[in-house]
């Protein structure tokens, strides 16, 4: 399990350095951002993959976005940048590809079928799936946000 959790936050690792590269912060920023990513992606994955508390994956993304948003606040003004330099990069790799792309999947396959059955059952998934990848959002919006406005004479600091 410790090997897959260090694998999960090397890769988030990875992808928010490669976000963080298209909006061009400060040098220092990148390891930053790649620190924020791994640990909040391996908050969700170990939310998400303990047996103990299996919880979904909404939940813990609203929970990984929360700890995003305050080692970003944290960590904003060692690195001389908005904290949210360091925390939009970290949170675009938990964004729900699979779900976004299920939804589309089940949208066409949804107008392909003209009978009953099987357009109810592709209306259904396209509804799971849409609401799933929207929630997922929305959560790891506010639970990141919730940081920035409960420390918000910290978070403001490093843009000073």
């Amino acid at each position: 399990m410790l090997i897959n959790i260090l694998q999960d936050g090397f890769f988030a690792a990875i992808a928010a350095i490669g976000f963080a590269s298209i909006s061009n912060p400060p040098r220092k920023a990148y390891a930053y951002c790649a620190l924020i990513a791994a640990v909040g992606h391996s908050i969700r994955f170990i939310l998400m993959n303990n047996p103990v508390m299996h919880v979904h994956i909404i939940i813990a993304s609203t929970v990984a976005a929360f700890f995003i948003g305050l080692l970003a606040v944290w960590l904003a003004p060692h690195a001389k940048c908005p904290a949210e330099t360091c925390f939009f990069p970290a949170l675009l790799p938990m964004i729900p590809g699979m779900y976004a792309y299920r939804t589309i999947g089940a949208l066409l396959l949804c107008l392909a079928h003209q009978d009953e059955a099987p357009f109810l059952h592709y209306l259904h998934l396209l509804a799971y799936n849409g609401f799933t990848c929207v929630f997922i959002i929305l959560g790891m919006v506010v639970g990141a946000m919730i940081p920035i406005f409960i420390f918000k004479k910290i978070s403001f600091q490093a843009t000073r």
